[in-house]
């Protein structure tokens, strides 16, 4: 049993999508919106027990408390070559499908063409390949949510065709 456990240790060091001290960001939306704390993607859920298959929203940035929440801290190294992988989770974001209003979801990572991004230098996380889609934060009311002083807030995150939607709405910056 130990040598099992021990092979086992050692492929998941080998093989583990995120290199041992890798650093962990918040994606943050540049415009403040109406949060005076910012708006980053989030799991839908409350931190460690955030529910990987409800999907990400756009939530009161957890950072203003002196530190990242699990269910916003992806893997810097990997954000960089389009991946947001969320090692808490083991998890990678996927869009539902390439077309406006998809919603962003949370799967098991794989190379699949729904979970290629591109970190612009514009500041915009664009679908991988031809699409002129963008993530971004909904314009609609924010709604509040379960915790917080004052409450936190949440806007829907989907996908919008780049060129046609408000610039605050799609500009993220790594934090």
């Amino acid at each position: 049993m130990m040598i099992l456990t021990l092979v086992a240790a050692i492929f998941l060091t080998v093989f583990s999508t995120t290199a041992p001290g890798s650093e962990l960001v918040e994606i943050k939306l540049i415009e403040k919106l109406d949060e005076t704390r910012s708006y980053c993607i989030d799991i839908k859920g409350y931190k460690e027990r955030a529910k990987v298959n409800r999907g990400l929203q756009a939530h009161t940035c957890y950072s203003y408390q002196g530190q990242l929440g699990v269910d916003q801290a992806f893997d810097k190294d990997l954000v960089q070559f389009g991946k947001f992988y969320m090692p808490a989770f083991d998890v990678c974001m996927e869009a539902e499908k390439h077309s406006e209003g998809a919603s962003l979801t949370l799967k098991d990572c794989n190379n699949k063409a729904v979970q290629k991004f591109v970190f612009t230098s514009k500041n915009q996380i664009r679908v991988f390949g031809k699409h002129d889609l963008c993530v971004a934060v909904e314009s609609k009311k924010s709604r509040q949510g379960g915790g917080g002083l004052p409450p936190h807030l949440i806007r829907t995150l989907q996908l919008k065709n780049c060129s046609q939607t408000d610039f605050k709405y799609t500009a993220w910056k790594i934090k």
